[in-house]
């Protein structure tokens, strides 16, 4: 990149971060390429899109956000379908995620109390790779619970082709797992926006600093700064 093109204020970082991830740009990483980003907040408003046409459906106490969308009655039309790309979105994440997700067996320790760590950003350690051991539970519970969510939700989009016992499991299933989903979103939030501060610049820009890099996933900082022996 020639110094006259730094100088007139070109963003090399978030121009790299379209194609590129895993590199190292100035004093910035790239952790996600655009195409991750996009689905990544495809599935987040996607699901936001199903809580506000599903919850006025599922009690009157939220009637108010299906005024939003044109009442009760448009709610119970398109709540399906936004479902339906909620789910797409989802797989979409699974299918370009899957790799970078397998557990180490040192992970498979994060199924438990451990979790709590993570949620309490009081998990880091000089192993932790580019996503650690609750990223990668957390991600394999939200893919369990978009299969949950769409298995149910068929079942209840049409009823009369299904047993009643098992309509009734499928209203236990939607409504337990789109609580657990709601709830965890709420901490993914909280752990980008305000317990990692620079996280969720790399879920808007693509990128990290070196010195986030280096704090939260040391394995993968050293890596990519070539002193990972």
């Amino acid at each position: 990149m020639s110094k006259v093109v730094r100088q007139i204020g070109f963003d090399e970082g978030a121009y790299v971060a379209r194609e590129k991830e895993d590199v190292v740009v100035g004093n910035e990483i790239i952790r996600h390429r655009l195409s991750s980003r996009v689905i990544h907040w495809s599935v987040g408003v996607s699901f936001f899109a199903c809580l506000v046409t599903g919850l006025p459906v599922w009690t009157p106490v939220f009637a108010w956000m299906g005024d939003l969308v044109g009442g009760l009655s448009v709610c119970r039309v398109i709540h399906p379908f936004i479902g339906l790309l909620f789910a797409a979105a989802s797989l979409a994440m699974a299918v370009q995620w899957w790799g970078e997700m397998k557990m180490t067996k040192e992970e498979r320790g994060w199924v438990g109390p451990k979790l709590l760590e993570y949620l309490r950003d009081a998990a880091n350690h000089d192993k932790i790779g580019k996503y650690n051991g609750g990223q990668k539970v957390y991600f394999y519970t939200s893919k369990l619970s978009a299969l949950g969510l769409l298995v149910s939700g068929v079942v209840l989009w049409f009823p009369t082709s299904f047993p009643q016992l098992l309509r009734v499991f499928a209203i236990l299933l939607h409504d337990v797992t789109f609580i657990l989903f709601a709830v965890s979103l709420v901490f993914h939030v909280y752990l980008a926006a305000v317990a990692e501060p620079g996280t969720l610049n790399s879920m808007t820009r693509g990128t990290v600093s070196k010195a986030w890099a280096r704090i939260h996933h040391p394995k993968w900082y050293r890596e990519l700064m070539g002193l990972e022996k």
